[in-house]
């Protein structure tokens, strides 16, 4: 079964969204990172996704997770 897109909003000094991507490394999962902090249009982008001012927020095909809640993430990628 394909992986999902997996796109995290983050910042550079977000310990949750550099704790996210290091699970997603660790465990092979291909993410594109979009640093909001320098991106005023992917930062809109995120509000208007997630209803969220804060990060990370983790789109997972098309589904929305707000923060690092890794029993969601896992099951929206199938991972046990």
């Amino acid at each position: 079964m394909p992986q999902p897109r997996v796109i995290v909003f983050s910042t550079p000094t977000c310990s949750f969204c550099n704790m996210a991507k290091r699970y997603f490394r660790e465990r092979g999962i291909r993410f594109t990172d979009v640093d909001v902090s320098r991106d005023a249009a992917a930062a809109r982008d995120m509000v208007r996704r997630s209803g969220q001012q804060g990060v990370p927020v983790i789109d997972i095909g098309g589904k929305i997770v707000v923060g690092f809640d890794r029993p969601k993430v896992d099951k929206l990628l199938g991972l046990r």
